[in-house]
């Protein structure tokens, strides 16, 4: 083994093992982070540029080049701030989320789940377009400005009624905090990544607002009687009445209850 390894090898205690461990870590956790999202191709296409700069400015001496490359670190420093920065801003929040669910706040999020499993599978059904929002660890306030109070027990004629094509909250989004709806007719910020063409403006505010927040976003649409789901930046288009209902509960961190099995049809 060359000297220079064994050096290097050497020099590999405790901690520098946890400083290796730490970096890997984060840059593992950012990776993820933007993983599926346009900031990812941009960080490739940015990673290919600076690599093909180096080994050209190597391979042919360029001087210039050379010196750019050896004193931009404060501007890429700069333009990472810039291009990353929702990513940066999420990143940050979960940061300051605690993480933690009250336990008697579970059966409110259990019962809310299968109100909004049953009412956006029958609206797919019938093309009528919602866009309902559930609040988790990141405080909605200044998206329920946005719209109008409400503050009434969640149920799916509630929600149906919100959502009728003659209502005139029917084109904003319902705010459901636990097992209540706190406000209707909301605006949503719309997200700038690339969407296919035939989705709407409902499932662009709802990735807006998943790029922004932790808020988890149901969406059905009234062209394609199809429902979605948004959340952690990314969006699940075409989610049937047994996938929306799972992964809303792996969403909040419940179980599936399993149905209850008829002795007569076990037997």
């Amino acid at each position: 083994m060359p000297d220079g390894v064994n050096d290097v090898i050497a020099r590999i205690d405790i901690a520098a093992a946890i400083d290796i461990l730490i970096v890997s870590l984060a840059i593992y956790w950012l990776l993820l982070l933007i993983q599926g999202t346009t900031a990812m191709t941009v960080l490739r296409g940015a990673a290919v540029l600076l690599l093909g700069a180096f080994v050209l400015s190597r391979v042919f001496d360029l001087r210039m080049l050379n010196w750019i490359l050896r004193n931009s670190l404060t501007g890429l420093v700069l333009a990472t701030l810039v291009i990353f920065q929702p990513e940066i801003r999420r990143a940050l929040e979960r940061l300051g989320r605690t993480g933690l669910r009250s336990v008697l706040g579970r059966r409110e999020h259990r019962d809310a789940i299968d109100v909004v499993v049953r009412v956006a599978t029958g609206m797919a059904r019938a093309h009528t377009g919602a866009l309902i929002i559930f609040e988790r660890e990141t405080g909605l306030q200044d998206v329920i400005d946005t719209g109008i109070p409400i503050d009434a027990t969640l149920t799916a004629e509630l929600i149906a009624t919100i959502f009728h094509p003659n209502s005139p909250l029917h084109d904003g989004a319902v705010v459901v905090r636990g097992d209540r709806v706190i406000a209707a007719g909301t605006t949503l910020p719309l997200s700038e990544s690339d969407l296919p063409a035939d989705y709407g403006m409902r499932h662009r505010a709802a990735l807006g607002l998943a790029e922004r927040t932790d808020a988890v976003v149901v969406v059905v649409s009234e062209e394609r009687g199809t429902t979605s789901l948004a959340s952690n930046g990314r969006m699940v288009p075409d989610v049937d009445e047994p996938r929306l209902n799972r992964q809303l509960h792996r969403l909040f961190g419940l179980e599936l209850e399993e149905a209850p099995v008829d002795a007569a049809t076990a037997s």
